[in-house]
């Protein structure tokens, strides 16, 4: 028998006392959630190309919802996202809340835990970025939250199985680079 304060030790006396491990609860939202990500998406581009009748093309604004949920916590928050910014903790500090308090939020609200929401938005705003800009990647990665080019290569592989370069030749379609503008 080990002696002294090894693993086998400590999971021998844990089952001694009749302690089990730790379990972990998963939640499920019951029902519908009130909101999917696509409701709840505020896209970065500002302006998009419009055509009149005879093929010229100006830029006009994109009508953007910068409140979908109504919630002025939950609005800011994507709004936060939208921004290119990440940091869960500054933004719940900024709103006097722990992390988990706004992770509760979005999962009341869409049914996903805190951090997937905020991975799948993040995903969401680099497909936007690769498909209808030009933009380099390490600039795609700012403005999208992953931060660096490193990191937004592990999400979108993580997510797709692929890399920037491939992302965006997947996606973007003629006519797709340069329809919007930020």
């Amino acid at each position: 028998m080990a002696k002294g304060n090894s693993w086998k030790t400590r999971n021998r006396t844990a089952a001694d006392f009749g302690l089990e491990g730790r379990k972990i609860v998963k939640r499920e939202l019951k029902g519908e959630p009130q909101f999917t990500l696509e409701e709840l998406y505020i896209t970065p581009f500002t302006l998009r190309k419009r055509f009149d009748e005879d093929g010229r093309w100006q830029y006009v604004p994109v009508e953007r919802n910068t409140a979908p949920t109504g919630i002025n916590v939950m609005d800011d928050y994507l709004g936060y996202l939208s921004a290119g910014r990440s940091d869960m903790q500054a933004f719940a500090d900024r709103h006097g809340l722990r992390t988990e308090e706004v992770g509760a939020l979005v999962f009341i609200l869409t049914g996903m835990k805190g951090v997937r929401f905020r991975q799948l938005y993040q995903m969401r705003l680099a497909d936007d970025l690769l498909r209808f800009t030009d933009l380099a990647f390490d600039e795609v990665a700012r403005r999208s939250g992953l931060g660096s080019p490193n990191n937004m290569y592990l999400a979108l592989r993580r997510e797709y199985d692929m890399s920037a370069s491939e992302r965006r030749a997947f996606l973007q379609q003629e006519g797709d680079a340069g329809r919007f503008r930020l």
